[in-house]
């Protein structure tokens, strides 16, 4: 096994800003080599709710193969934006493929519903998305692992959804003294 994971967040214009910056915190946090990539022409992303980001590389320029994971926030029109890049789902279904990580929050799973990769999976997204979920088994968990695909509802858990990858990414006693750290509550991780 490799010493750093790695994981590959894509930024779209309209992407819901507590859904990527509160995963890409937690997981820095936790030592791990986080790279915001722009699926948009420039480097400054725009957030749903006025914040602007300056992510770390264009998609054009991302090395995606020493990523662990690819992950996919939510937010409108931000995750429309995500489904509709034509790279980043090669990409997606390519780490697929490889049996890599795929995490998605929010609206964000019907990217992965809408290629096929939910099908047979427990998954949960933001309400009203269960349609696009195509295939899938679909709940109304807070957070959803089924091998190595991740969902989770929405803003409300992102900090859970971040550590929760921790847990599974790191271990438990990991993830409980990085959690110590922030003063999480270890209810934040069953």
């Amino acid at each position: 096994m490799k010493d750093m994971i790695t994981i590959a967040v894509a930024l779209a214009n309209g992407f819901e800003e507590m859904e990527a910056l509160v995963p890409v915190d937690v997981w820095r946090r936790a030592g791990y080599e986080v790279l915001t990539i722009s699926v948009t022409e420039d480097i400054q992303v725009a957030g749903s709710h006025g914040i602007t980001v300056i992510a770390d590389k264009l998609f054009q320029e991302a090395d995606f193969s020493k990523a662990d994971m690819i992950f996919l926030p939510g937010g409108m029109p931000g995750t429309k934006n995500l489904d509709m890049h034509e790279g980043l789902r090669n990409k997606i279904i390519e780490f697929s493929k490889k049996g890599k990580y795929l995490a998605a929050i929010c609206a964000a799973p019907i990217v992965l519903g809408h290629n096929n990769l939910l099908r047979g999976k427990r998954a949960t997204c933001f309400p009203g998305y269960e349609n696009d979920l195509l295939g899938a088994n679909v709940t109304f968990n807070s957070v959803e692992i089924d091998e190595k695909v991740i969902t989770a509802r929405g803003a409300g858990v992102s900090f859970e959804f971040a550590m929760r990858i921790v847990e599974l990414l790191s271990g438990r006693n990991f993830a409980m003294q990085l959690g110590a750290k922030m003063q999480v509550s270890p209810s934040i991780i069953p």
